[in-house]
Protein backbone atom coordinates (compact mmCIF):
# COMPACT_ATOMS: atom_id res chain seq x y z
CA UNK A 1 0.00 0.00 0.00
CA UNK A 2 1.17 3.31 -0.96
CA UNK A 3 1.23 5.92 1.98
CA UNK A 4 0.47 9.67 1.03
CA UNK A 5 0.28 13.22 3.43
CA UNK A 6 -1.73 15.92 2.45
CA UNK A 7 -1.06 19.28 4.18
CA UNK A 8 -2.84 22.37 4.58
CA UNK A 9 -1.58 24.30 1.54
CA UNK A 10 -3.12 20.97 -0.39
CA UNK A 11 0.24 19.64 -1.41
CA UNK A 12 0.65 15.84 -1.49
CA UNK A 13 3.56 13.95 -0.31
CA UNK A 14 5.18 10.41 -1.07
CA UNK A 15 5.99 8.58 2.12
CA UNK A 16 7.22 6.34 0.18
CA UNK A 17 9.28 8.37 -2.43
CA UNK A 18 9.95 11.15 -0.05
CA UNK A 19 8.65 13.68 -2.71
CA UNK A 20 5.37 15.81 -3.46
CA UNK A 21 3.18 14.51 -5.98
CA UNK A 22 -0.09 15.91 -7.74
CA UNK A 23 -2.72 13.95 -7.67
CA UNK A 24 -1.95 13.04 -11.34
CA UNK A 25 1.14 11.12 -10.37
CA UNK A 26 -1.94 9.53 -7.83
CA UNK A 27 -3.98 8.61 -10.44
CA UNK A 28 -1.12 6.78 -12.56
CA UNK A 29 0.03 5.08 -9.31
CA UNK A 30 -3.94 3.69 -9.12
CA UNK A 31 -3.36 2.70 -12.78
CA UNK A 32 -0.49 0.47 -12.08
CA UNK A 33 -2.58 -1.58 -9.54
CA UNK A 34 -0.97 0.20 -6.68
CA UNK A 35 -3.49 0.41 -3.47
CA UNK A 36 -3.27 4.36 -2.14
CA UNK A 37 -3.52 5.70 1.38
CA UNK A 38 -3.98 9.55 2.00
CA UNK A 39 -3.79 10.96 5.37
CA UNK A 40 -3.97 14.28 6.61
CA UNK A 41 -0.82 15.70 7.60
CA UNK A 42 -1.90 17.63 10.84
CA UNK A 43 -5.13 15.47 11.91
CA UNK A 44 -4.35 11.68 10.37
CA UNK A 45 -7.60 11.56 9.29
CA UNK A 46 -8.60 9.28 6.66
CA UNK A 47 -8.79 11.59 3.08
CA UNK A 48 -8.49 8.05 0.23
CA UNK A 49 -11.61 8.50 -0.82
CA UNK A 50 -12.04 12.54 -1.18
CA UNK A 51 -8.61 12.07 -3.88
CA UNK A 52 -10.02 9.32 -5.33
CA UNK A 53 -13.07 11.08 -5.72
CA UNK A 54 -10.90 14.02 -7.12
CA UNK A 55 -9.75 11.83 -9.83
CA UNK A 56 -12.87 10.88 -11.01
CA UNK A 57 -14.39 14.67 -11.31
CA UNK A 58 -10.98 15.58 -13.22
CA UNK A 59 -11.25 12.55 -15.67
CA UNK A 60 -14.75 13.96 -16.79
CA UNK A 61 -13.55 17.10 -16.42
CA UNK A 62 -11.19 15.98 -19.29
CA UNK A 63 -14.23 14.82 -21.40
CA UNK A 64 -14.06 11.13 -20.04
CA UNK A 65 -17.30 9.53 -20.53
CA UNK A 66 -19.20 9.46 -16.77
CA UNK A 67 -18.97 5.51 -15.68
CA UNK A 68 -21.28 7.15 -12.68
CA UNK A 69 -23.87 8.75 -14.32
CA UNK A 70 -26.63 10.92 -12.75
CA UNK A 71 -28.94 8.65 -12.49
CA UNK A 72 -26.81 5.79 -10.84
CA UNK A 73 -25.39 9.15 -8.39
CA UNK A 74 -28.42 9.33 -7.32
CA UNK A 75 -29.67 6.00 -6.40
CA UNK A 76 -26.50 5.76 -4.52
CA UNK A 77 -27.49 8.63 -2.57
CA UNK A 78 -30.69 7.08 -1.79
CA UNK A 79 -28.67 3.98 -0.42
CA UNK A 80 -26.98 6.65 2.14
CA UNK A 81 -28.06 5.42 5.46
CA UNK A 82 -30.47 2.83 4.64
CA UNK A 83 -30.84 -0.19 5.72
CA UNK A 84 -29.34 -1.60 2.31
CA UNK A 85 -26.27 0.27 2.40
CA UNK A 86 -23.51 -2.21 3.09
CA UNK A 87 -25.55 -4.90 0.73
CA UNK A 88 -25.38 -2.38 -1.66
CA UNK A 89 -21.50 -1.23 -1.02
CA UNK A 90 -20.49 -5.01 -0.77
CA UNK A 91 -22.21 -5.90 -4.43
CA UNK A 92 -20.89 -3.04 -6.84
CA UNK A 93 -17.84 -4.05 -5.54
CA UNK A 94 -18.37 -7.89 -5.83
CA UNK A 95 -19.31 -6.81 -9.70
CA UNK A 96 -16.53 -4.93 -10.41
CA UNK A 97 -14.05 -7.71 -9.16
CA UNK A 98 -16.12 -10.25 -11.30
CA UNK A 99 -16.27 -7.76 -14.32
CA UNK A 100 -12.93 -7.36 -14.21
CA UNK A 101 -11.36 -11.19 -13.76
CA UNK A 102 -13.67 -11.65 -16.86
CA UNK A 103 -12.22 -9.04 -18.81
CA UNK A 104 -8.55 -10.82 -17.83
CA UNK A 105 -9.91 -13.63 -18.95
CA UNK A 106 -10.83 -12.32 -22.00
CA UNK A 107 -7.53 -10.70 -22.86
CA UNK A 108 -5.54 -13.75 -22.37
CA UNK A 109 -7.84 -15.89 -24.73
CA UNK A 110 -7.07 -13.31 -26.93
CA UNK A 111 -3.66 -13.32 -26.30
CA UNK A 112 -3.52 -16.98 -26.44
CA UNK A 113 -4.81 -17.03 -29.94
CA UNK A 114 -2.47 -14.42 -31.57
CA UNK A 115 0.53 -14.51 -29.49
CA UNK A 116 2.21 -11.38 -28.16
CA UNK A 117 0.30 -8.87 -31.31
CA UNK A 118 -3.10 -8.38 -32.50
CA UNK A 119 -1.57 -8.26 -36.15
CA UNK A 120 -0.59 -12.64 -35.40
CA UNK A 121 -4.59 -12.76 -34.72
CA UNK A 122 -5.54 -11.09 -37.64
CA UNK A 123 -3.09 -13.21 -39.83
CA UNK A 124 -4.22 -16.33 -37.82
CA UNK A 125 -8.01 -15.63 -38.93
CA UNK A 126 -6.82 -14.93 -43.03
CA UNK A 127 -5.12 -18.28 -43.15
CA UNK A 128 -7.84 -20.05 -41.63
CA UNK A 129 -10.78 -18.18 -43.78
CA UNK A 130 -7.80 -18.92 -47.01
CA UNK A 131 -7.87 -22.60 -45.67
CA UNK A 132 -11.51 -22.75 -45.42
CA UNK A 133 -11.74 -21.46 -48.97
CA UNK A 134 -9.43 -23.88 -50.31
CA UNK A 135 -11.03 -27.19 -48.73
CA UNK A 136 -14.31 -25.59 -49.95
CA UNK A 137 -12.56 -25.70 -53.56
CA UNK A 138 -11.34 -29.22 -53.24
CA UNK A 139 -14.29 -30.38 -52.73
CA UNK A 140 -16.12 -29.37 -55.05
CA UNK A 141 -13.35 -30.21 -57.57
CA UNK A 142 -13.38 -33.67 -56.26
CA UNK A 143 -16.88 -33.69 -56.63
CA UNK A 144 -16.92 -31.95 -60.31
CA UNK A 145 -14.02 -35.13 -61.17
CA UNK A 146 -16.27 -38.07 -59.92
CA UNK A 147 -18.99 -37.04 -62.38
Amino acid sequence: MREFKKYPNRRLYDTKESCYVTVEDIRKIVLKGETIHVLDSKTAKDLTRSVLLQIISEQEGEGHEPILTNRVLEQLIRFYGAPMQNVVSRYIEQSITTFIEHQEKYRSRLQDLSGSEPFNLMRKALEQNVEFWNRLAQSGQDRKNKS
